[in-house]
């Protein structure tokens, strides 16, 4: 059993949400937590809306991983590094991280205990075993597993500290005025559509970090840095600072001279701590076919 203890610094917030907006527990994790008595303040018995002061002691019991029942799936997924503790791979465009509803199999999970057999952390369940963190569906690009505990502790611990560089590449309509800006918006639920996104005052802290590569009639390459990893961080701040990322029918209207469906966004490189070694890690996936493409026709014009 593995208990997290957090010392909450000055602070006016309720438990529930304290808790959802420092670690990657989500709230109705933490409430089903509580109610089980797996998350204690100060050693105590405690309810979701109890108000922090600050100085408490936060115990939290992580949950025990449970045998997998998906399926291992022969998918090709290119590998760009991997040794006995991680595996990095470069997701495709379309495929889904983990199963969830509408999507059973197929997804990147299935592939990678093919890959990996019964070396994989538990840690993520058993639904998202390995998993350390994620990517949208029609998001490309580089991702990280964990084959142990070990190495899935470690790495969430660098993540949740923001110690994991994450760069991305993405191509946008319009001009951006600036050559390199910091976005800084909180991100939350929206609340005109719940299955999207959107800046929102009592959103989670959310800074994401943009420069320009190259600019073209209309469209300009971007390369972005994220500090936290919200959901849809990149694509929600793009889109509302009005440099939407073409491709995506959610954040805009999604039309484009290349009938590209799904953002045009990649994540081009990792760097991180090895988990074991501690040694500095750099690993870089290469653009997709379709986006170098895109890039190509865009610098004849």
């Amino acid at each position: 059993m593995e208990i997290e203890k957090i010392i909450v610094k000055e602070s006016n917030e309720r438990l529930d949400s304290y808790i959802s907006k420092n670690t990657e527990i989500s709230r109705t994790s933490v409430h089903r937590l509580i109610e089980e008595e797996k998350i204690l303040v100060n050693g105590s018995k405690c309810k979701p809306s109890l108000k922090l002061k600050g100085g408490e002691e936060i115990t939290i019991q992580k949950e025990e991983a449970k045998e997998s029942k998906l399926k291992a799936q022969d998918i090709k997924v290119p590998i760009l590094y991997e040794d006995n503790d991680i595996i990095v791979v470069n997701k495709p465009k379309g495929m889904v991280v983990h199963p969830a509803n509408g999507n059973p199999d197929g997804t990147l999970v299935n592939a990678i205990m093919a890959i990996c057999k019964d070396s994989l952390s538990g840690i993520g369940g058993e639904i998202r075993p390995g998993i350390v963190h994620r990517i949208d569906k029609d998001t490309s690009g580089a991702l990280i597993i964990a084959k142990n505990d070990k190495s899935h502790i470690n790495l969430s611990e660098q993540i949740k500290n923001h110690q994991v560089e994450k760069t991305y590449m993405a191509l946008v309509k319009g001009a951006t005025k600036e050559n390199e800006a910091t976005i800084n918006m909180p991100i939350g639920r929206s609340k005109k559509d719940r299955k999207k996104m959107a800046v929102t005052k009592d959103g989670k802290e959310a800074i994401t970090h943009f420069k320009v590569i190259k600019r073209y009639l209309g469209y300009t390459l971007l390369e972005v840095k994220i500090e936290t990893g919200r959901t849809h961080q990149i694509r929600v701040h793009l889109s509302q600072i009005g440099y939407p990322i073409v491709g995506d029918t959610t954040y805009s209207n999604g039309k484009n001279p290349w009938n590209i469906e799904g953002q045009c966004l990649h994540a081009k490189s990792l760097k991180f701590k090895h988990p074991t070694t501690g040694k500095e890690m750099y690993v870089e996936a290469p653009l997709p076919e379709y986006f170098e493409k895109i890039i190509h026709e865009l610098e004849k014009q």
